[in-house]
């Protein structure tokens, strides 16, 4: 939903001097705050509470659909409708309300996580709570953004960015061409609702549908993007709050921009490429350390020198597996995807492994015929999972083929929300110089938001907010921050505890995207806040469950990107047992990493 190593090592340093601070509940540090402005009483509290008419779905849910404002300053004049989904608390006698959750994104289901609440959330939580998912305006089972007349319209749109990310002047253009295309669309066809979807407008539904379900304050657990929905609504209720965490930070203030940071690109200010660059450092130095014994592409000698060896075979000369080529971007998006889980380190080291071979001229001709058919095979599994995914997420509309709007779901909000470049054509040279400052990554995270641009995208959503981010809630918000989070930077949960008055931040030696799930620590100290109220004390540090190359190794989990939050897959709650692993909670679009649309 993201930093250097000494500003790390700063926040380390400072948590840790304070570690003997004992565990404070909610009412110990709450104190008299700040309360929600006029102009957000006026729009919020003026719209009736609505009844939310619940039937029984999906076997354990409950789900409902409700008409909520386009245009807050207008609560009689045009609607959007918004899907909720509920799981009902498993104990009604002790049950204490409801506890809304989001996967992030942008674009992320609510409702598909909340679904999924009894295969990833503690025992005490599922217990005492209603876990209550909703759809932000324009996605998912809610009204979507469209911002193309056609599927026709739209697929030859995009023609130009059917790759993870662009390499070279060529695609770079063609990349460039698509999204001006998509900012012209959303700005055009598609305004009235993109032009609605900030994150201020996610946190003032959310207030009407926490008054909906019956509770007097929010209680919430947000991931990635989410995070940020979480902090919106902080700071624009912030006499309204139960308790909130939030975990894989982004830090508002540099997700908003300011006047100073306008013409930065969005990753420059969020810095998940620098997050990405040490997580995977740091697991080609472990895998240097652990020897062959441990990970297979040791053998070859020092694994980050030829991590980067590998990086410019490909750059000069795509890779022939089976007959589908294997170009560099297909190699960084791929090792960015499997750094979103904990066990990723088995992935990148077995994906390097057979890519060596595949492109040495040292190999012999029976070890590249053997990675070859290997890495054919990962990549077809893996392609192979994307369309599952798309399949389960789409929906077929009447006379044309399934619309998916996840690249128009994202922009709605990140490009409304925030301050960008002027012109998309600048872009080339911006994500250059973001790849110099964080190798592979600066690129493929940098490209993400090019059809944001100034000269692009033209629709605003004049009650978008952007800030204050400092506001003194009634109750404290609690950050989670991992170490070797590849997409939202650990700094940013840092900078951002810094933010809010009361606030505590909870680190975690942790591999993958958020750390609830991956670690048994962190896990015991959220669900202790949001059942009981006790905050971990301050400095308290976690250590993630798995840890690359460490003891004998484990079955690698499968990779999961962002088309896992959005896909309302109900058949999924059947399989295994996802207590242990973290929710998907992403905002880099499916293309980046995996290479497709």
């Amino acid at each position: 939903m993201r930093l250097g190593h000494r500003i790390l090592a700063a926040g380390v340093a400072g948590v840790a001097g304070a570690a003997l601070v004992p565990a404070l509940t909610v009412t110990a540090l709450a104190a008299p705050g700040d309360t929600t402005s006029p102009a957000e009483k006026a729009r919020a509290d003026r719209v009736p509470t609505p009844k939310l008419d619940w039937y029984k779905c999906y076997d354990t849910a409950e789900c409902a659909t409700v008409r909520l404002p386009l245009d807050y300053d207008d609560p009689k004049g045009a609607t959007t409708e918004i899907a909720v989904l509920r799981v009902r608390a498993r104990n009604a006698k002790k049950r204490i309300g409801s506890l809304f959750v989001n996967p992030g994104g942008p674009g992320g289901q609510g409702t598909a996580i909340a679904y999924q609440a009894p295969y990833f959330l503690g025992k005490d939580v599922l217990d005492r709570f209603d876990v209550v998912g909703f759809d932000p305006r324009g996605i998912g089972f809610s009204s979507n953004v469209a911002c193309f007349k056609s599927t026709k319209d739209q697929t030859l749109a995009l023609a130009g960015m059917n790759v993870a990310f662009p390499v070279g002047a060529k695609q770079e253009a063609a990349y460039v061409k698509s999204a001006k295309a998509v900012g012209k669309g959303c700005s055009t066809t598609g305004k009235k609702l993109a032009g609605a979807m900030s994150t201020a407008e996610a946190a003032r539904d959310m207030d009407v549908l926490r008054r909906a379900v019956g509770d007097k304050k929010l209680s919430y657990l947000g991931f990635s993007y989410g995070t940020a929905i979480g902090q919106y609504y902080a700071n624009m209720f912030p006499d309204r709050l139960r308790a909130v965490v939030v975990d894989g930070v982004i830090n508002p203030v540099s997700w908003a921009g300011t006047r100073k940071t306008e013409n930065q690109i969005l990753d420059d200010r969020l810095r998940s490429a620098d997050g990405a660059y040490k997580a995977l450092r740091e697991i080609l130095v472990r895998c240097g350390k652990a020897g062959k014994k441990k990970c297979q592409f040791a053998a070859y000698g020092d694994p980050v020198k030829n991590f980067d060896v590998l990086a410019k075979r490909l750059k000069a000369k795509p890779a022939d597996i089976e007959g589908e080529k294997v170009t560099y971007a297909d190699l960084v998006g791929g090792v960015l995807g499997a750094l979103y889980d904990p066990s990723g380190y088995e992935v990148v080291d077995a994906m390097a492994t057979d890519l060596w071979q595949a492109t040495s001229p040292a190999s012999s001709a029976a070890q590249a015929a053997k990675a070859r058919k290997a890495l054919a095979a990962r990549i077809a599994e893996r392609r192979a999972e994307v369309r599952r995914q798309k399949e389960a997420a789409e929906k077929v509309t009447a006379k044309d083929f399934p619309y998916d709007n996840s690249l128009e779901a994202f922009s709605g909000v990140t490009c409304t929300d925030g301050l960008h470049p002027k012109k998309a054509g600048s872009w080339p040279a911006l994500t250059a110089a973001s790849d110099r400052r964080a190798p592979y990554f600066g690129r493929a995270w940098g490209w993400g938001s090019v059809q944001c641009a100034r000269d692009a995208w033209k629709v605003r959503d004049e009650d978008a907010y952007t800030g204050p981010f400092n506001r003194r809630t009634n109750a404290p918000v609690l950050f989670v921050g991992d170490y070797y989070d590849p997409a939202t930077n650990y700094n940013d949960a840092v900078s951002s505890s810094k933010l809010l008055p009361h606030s505590r931040l909870l680190s975690s030696n942790s591999w993958g995207h958020t750390a609830y799930g991956t670690s048994a620590c962190v896990t015991k100290a959220v669900d202790g806040y949001l059942v009981g109220g006790k905050l971990p004390p301050a400095g308290k540090v976690c250590v993630g469950d798995v840890q690359p190359f460490a003891g004998d190794p484990e079955p690698a989990l499968e990779s999961r990107g962002p088309a896992d939050a959005s896909a309302m897959a109900p058949q999924a709650a059947a399989t295994g047992n996802g207590t242990k692993l973290p929710p998907v909670a992403a905002r880099v679009p499916s293309s980046i990493l995996l290479g497709t649309r």
